[in-house]
């Protein structure tokens, strides 16, 4: 997502989405102890999550948020031993001035669907293969056809979808084979990432890092809820601390249906394993500790559990029955 983009004027949506958060908290309209989950936020905001995750990020830096044990963030600072409340924010009136509910409502046509259209598509591609038609989508959230593109294009950057031979869009099917190929690719990127770039990893976020995995490995629920942020922030301080752009582009690339998968099973209602939390805090604790070969090695040992997790969740998927209802915009593919 480019949650980097430019809002008319100066002020990109991130600092848009913090703005309006900022003044919230500071009004009292979100009181200390609020649970802040970025999906609730984003839907207020009419925006993607990725502006929100980046605003929300930046409260916690100045201190107005902080995380804990469970999913999201608590409004007010760390150490204040303050229960979790968790209300709906869409009942709180969340103040949205004017000026900046302009501005985010001005951003790219795309982004307003396209987390839809992801779930969408996502829910069904386990079950087989499904062909999109870009009118019919078009007229489904009644937005052009250039839109439809982007949104299409976007997915496609994500393994989601791709173009047959006729340039039919098609998504699925999302196959054990599919996901063992990118493992493969995982097994020959990220451990050498890993090496390379240790001598390079942020020694404070490495601990923060550090600190975040340990809480969630030891909290009841295992920390589960927040464990995709968990895996993006691990990735971007141990792997993509190597110096080398190229290698941080296909590491990337490789993740986007690696992560699109584990979200879909998520969606499916099968549960994570907190297994991963303990890999990964083993995996940062070696790097810190400078005993970089270790690292290299459980994180090749952490990818090997996880596609064998994978494999395991999916065969169980395999004898779900289909979706009864889909989008009217995607039609199955009978082989």
């Amino acid at each position: 997502m480019k949650e980097e983009q430019a809002a008319p004027g100066s002020q990109k949506r991130y600092e848009i989405a913090e703005e309006v958060l900022r003044s919230n908290i500071s009004a009292g309209t979100l009181p200390p102890g609020l649970v802040l989950l970025e999906g609730p936020i984003a839907d207020i905001l009419q925006t993607s999550r990725a502006p929100v995750q980046r605003a929300l990020q930046t409260l916690e830096a100045d201190g107005l948020v902080h995380r804990f044990a469970g999913r999201g963030f608590l409004v007010g600072p760390p150490g204040g031993d303050i229960e979790p409340i968790r209300t709906d924010i869409k009942a709180l009136g969340l103040v949205v001035p004017r000026h900046a509910d302009e501005a985010l409502q001005s951003r790219s046509s795309w982004e307003r669907i396209y987390n839809t259209v992801e779930a969408d598509v996502a829910g069904c591609v386990v079950f087989g293969r499904y062909r999109i038609v870009e009118m019919e989508l078009a007229n489904h959230f009644n937005v052009s056809r250039t839109v439809v593109r982007d949104v299409l294009t976007r997915l496609r950057e994500r393994g989601l979808v791709r173009k047959n031979q006729s340039s039919h869009w098609i998504a699925g099917p999302l196959t054990a084979q599919t996901v063992k190929d990118h493992f493969v690719l995982r097994t020959m990127l990220e451990p050498p990432a890993i090496r390379l770039g240790a001598p390079a990893v942020n020694r404070a976020r490495l601990e923060a890092l550090l600190k975040r995995l340990r809480a969630a490995e030891d909290s009841a629920a295992g920390g589960l809820g927040d464990s995709e942020a968990i895996q993006t922030e691990f990735i971007e301080c141990c792997v993509l601390a190597a110096p080398n752009e190229r290698l941080r582009d296909l590491v990337r690339n490789n993740l986007l249906p690696v992560t699109a998968t584990d979200r879909l099973l998520r969606r499916l209602g099968l549960p994570g394993d907190p297994a991963i939390i303990t890999e990964l805090r083993l995996v940062a604790e070696l790097l810190l500790r400078g005993a970089t070969e270790s690292a290299v090695s459980m994180m090749a040992t952490h990818l090997e559990a996880s596609l064998n997790r994978t494999i395991a969740q999916m065969k169980i998927v395999a004898i779900i029955p289909g979706p009864g209802v889909t989008a009217a915009y995607l039609t199955p593919v009978l082989d």
